[in-house]
């Protein structure tokens, strides 16, 4: 399903001359592409491998765009966020930390943690359930925040 609308999308900016976006858009084919073709992966791939997939890469480039802001590469991390810009058009909606925060609190008091000591419980539950949502990272810092205090 994804990779029709990459492919329609991948045309569209083709025909507008839209460079940026095109880059984007072949990013994600080719991750889809490697995905589809991975060892002991079917025909197909289900839109959690799709997510995923999108996630990854949202990941990369926002790593890349840390980086090369560091090292005063302008003209690099501005391709990193044009592209980013593309990719995250295509993930679900994410959640904001007052969100995250609210469900946490939800997840600390169904699993009964008390302490940091319960972390893992807390994050197994959370990472499954906030798939696509969330930033791991941030779910990671509200649940050490919330445990500690």
């Amino acid at each position: 399903m994804l990779e029709q609308t990459i492919n329609q999308e991948i045309k569209a900016a083709m025909l507008a001359k839209n460079d940026a976006r095109l880059r984007g858009l072949r990013a994600i084919k080719a991750a889809l592409l490697l995905a589809k073709t991975e060892k002991g992966a079917s025909d197909s791939v289900t839109e959690e491998a799709e997510i995923k997939v999108l996630q990854k890469l949202s990941k990369q480039r926002k790593e890349s765009a840390d980086i090369y802001k560091a090292q005063n590469r302008d003209d690099l991390y501005k391709i990193e966020i044009e592209e980013l810009e593309v990719i995250e058009e295509f993930l679900p909606k994410q959640l904001s930390r007052e969100e995250i925060v609210a469900y946490i609190t939800e997840v600390i008091s169904r699993v009964g943690a008390s302490s940091v000591k319960d972390m893992g419980k807390v994050m197994g539950t959370a990472n499954k359930e906030l798939a696509g949502k969330a930033d791991g990272k941030t779910v990671s810092e509200v649940v050490k925040q919330l445990l500690s205090s």
